[in-house]
This record gives structure tokens, C-alpha cells and sequence, in this order.
């Protein structure tokens, strides 16, 4: 298995779409937080550098980080289906579940990656801010952007790590869900235009108030406000993430090539 997963991550590593999210990822935080209207679309004025990841979560976990998670996945998945590889892969001494398990296990652990990325570029980008202690929040804690007094660059950095921590948790159902779409349909383009079509059903069924806790997409934003509280968000995100891996393993094991 740790050959499967240095290979699978060494995959990772040279995706196009892989390539094409490190760039925005790392220049979205310097663009959005210097953006000539950021006051006027979230009302508030940067005074710390701890802020700026704020910014850069609250712009992008509805629909960005989404769609680059569901993109990866599928490519990931995909690839050898579409370059034909994959009959050739498969006749290798490995099981086709512990092939897929490789790329479930590579796949749960780049949202963790991405954010980290995300988090680097994002405290980057707040440097001509500074990173002393200041009257406020970093909008990623239990006081919001007002705060609740003087906040310390150490409890400043604990909310930003806890919070964007969180964002990574929520969005690995994400990748995995691309993965079973993927498996299902066996093209990368369809498996992410799948995932992002569920995503999509799944924010207009927040008119139903009795499922919006069990949504996904509720959960996005558990980095600053769990909607049902941490304990029921983890339960969640644990449960999608293993019904959606199972899925796709018994699928995978299923279809004909």
C-alpha cells in the first residue's frame, strides 16, 4: 500500500488541475484582499494581517474550493480511463480496491494541503497589515470581526488554524463524492460536472428546513459557525465520507473494462 500511495500522491503532484489550483490559490488571497471593493461588498476595513485568511475563507468556501476539490478528484480517478490506461493498470499484482483505496486515501488528505496552501498564501498576503496584537477579531473565531477585546497574535493564529482546519474536514466528503461520481460515469469531465450538480441540488434544498442539517453544503461554512454544533458536523462529515468511499470501492470492483 505505501508504494501505491507515493505512486498516487506522485500522480498528484503533476495533474494540470493541481497545477492550475496552487496558482490560484496562491494569488487569490493578494487579489481579493487588496480588491478596490471589498468594503463595500463585506462591510468591514482590514486593520491585521490575521485578518486576511478570513477574507480569503468567507470568498471562497461556497463555491471555489468546491469545485477545485471536485475537479482534482475526478482527474485523479479519470485519468487512466481517458488515456486508456487503465486496463493496463489494473493488470498489475495490486487488487482494484486497494487501488482505488490508494487514491481515496491521496484524495482525503489534499484538502488538508490545499487549505494549508491557502493558509501560507493567505497570512502572505496580510503582511503590509502586520501581525501584532489588535482590537478585533479575525473573523474566524467566536467574536467575528469586532472580536471580544485585544486579540494576541498566538490566540490570533489558534483561531486561524482551528478554522481552517475545519474548511479541509468539510471539504473531504467533497473529493470523495467526486471520486464515486467519477467511478459511476468513468470521465473526469462528467464526475466533476456531476459532483458540482449535487452540490448545486444540495443549496437549493435549504427551503426544506428538516434536511438543511444534513446537507453538505450547510456544513461548508462550519469553520466559522457550525450550524448543529461540532460534535453532529464531525458525525456528518465521517459518515458521507465513508458511505461515499464505500460506494465507490463496490462500483469500482463491479464494472467491466
Amino acid at each position: 500500500m505505501s508504494a501505491l500511495l507515493r505512486m498516487e500522491f506522485g500522480k498528484l503532484a503533476r495533474l494540470t488541475s493541481v497545477r492550475a489550483a496552487a496558482v490560484l490559490l496562491l494569488v487569490f488571497p493578494a487579489l481579493w484582499s487588496y480588491a478596490p471593493g471589498i468594503h463595500e461588498v463585506y462591510g468591514f476595513f482590514l486593520v491585521s494581517g490575521f485578518q486576511v485568511p478570513a477574507l480569503s475563507l468567507l470568498s471562497s468556501m461556497e463555491f471555489l474550493m468546491p469545485l477545485l476539490m471536485a475537479i482534482v478528484a475526478a482527474e485523479l480517478v479519470g485519468i487512466e480511463a481517458t488515456h486508456g490506461t487503465l486496463p493496463t493498470v489494473l493488470l498489475r499484482p495490486v487488487t482494484r480496491s486497494a487501488w482505488l483505496l490508494a487514491k481515496l486515501l491521496v484524495l482525503a488528505v489534499f484538502p488538508f494541503v490545499a487549505m494549508g496552501t491557502f493558509l501560507l498564501a493567505s497570512l502572505a498576503a496580510g503582511l503590509p497589515f502586520g501581525f501584532e496584537a489588535f482590537l478585533g477579531g479575525t473573523g474566524l473565531g467566536q467574536g467575528g470581526l469586532t472580536g471580544q477585546g485585544m486579540l494576541t497574535p498566538a490566540a490570533a493564529m489558534r483561531e486561524l488554524l482551528g478554522a481552517y482546519a475545519m474548511a479541509a474536514l468539510s471539504l473531504v466528503p467533497i473529493t470523495l463524492l467526486a471520486v464515486l461520481a467519477t467511478v459511476i460515469v468513468m470521465n473526469a469531465a462528467a464526475g466533476a460536472l456531476a459532483t458540482v450538480s449535487v452540490l448545486i441540488v444540495m443549496n437549493l434544498l435549504v427551503v426544506f428546513p428538516a434536511l438543511e442539517p444534513y446537507l453538505l453544503t450547510t456544513h461548508l461554512q462550519a469553520y466559522a459557525d457550525p450550524v448543529a454544533g461540532l460534535p453532529w458536523v464531525l458525525t456528518l462529515v465521517a459518515l458521507y465520507s465513508a458511505a461515499f468511499a464505500a460506494f465507490a470501492v463496490v462500483l469500482f470492483e463491479r464494472k467491466d473494462f
